[in-house]
């Protein structure tokens, strides 16, 4: 379980990663007007991205 977990931190790290690196710009850029958003609008973004996040791990595991 641990080693799988591990795995899944790496890969966020690699996901992560790739904007930043293939177009630094813009993503300073998308960091900025994200910054500019409020809390609520935060908190919706991140609670359906940890929703797709269970259902794909989900089929995944399925």
């Amino acid at each position: 379980m641990w080693n799988d977990l591990w795995a899944a931190l790496a890969l966020v790290l690699v996901l992560e990663g790739i904007l930043p690196f293939l177009n630094p710009g813009r993503w300073r850029e998308a960091m900025r007007n994200l910054g500019n958003c409020d809390d609520r609008t935060l908190r919706t973004v991140g609670a359906a991205s940890m929703l797709a996040g269970l259902v794909l791990l989900f089929i995944v595991r399925s």
